[in-house]
């Protein structure tokens, strides 16, 4: 899987990479034939503590998935986005089962 990241207007260290890369391999699991993974982190402008935000977009045979999340830190907001992408990657398995 050829992965990317982009930290938009910061820059991410490495330990923070090395989380990503982990949680997007993990996701070979529950389908192999995963593409490529884009990633975006960016800090929101709003004034509230929860301004870190993650979006990942997985390309996938025949589609392409997306989740975006908003928390405290980037870590728990690639958690929650890697999450809603197992969930719709499962979704379309048992969709292609069904099919």
């Amino acid at each position: 899987m050829d992965i990317k990241i982009h930290s938009i207007r910061f820059d991410a260290d490495i330990k923070l990479l090395t989380f990503i890369r982990g949680k997007l391999e993990k996701l070979n699991l529950f389908y192999d034939d995963i593409i490529g993974a884009e990633v975006f982190l960016r800090l929101s402008r709003s004034q509230d503590a929860e301004n870190k935000v993650t979006e990942i977009r997985l390309n996938i045979p025949g589609a392409e998935l997306f989740a975006k999340r908003k928390t405290r830190t980037f870590e728990e907001s690639t958690d929650l986005a890697v999450e809603a992408l197992r969930r719709q990657i499962m979704k379309r398995k048992s969709k292609l089962k069904r099919a």
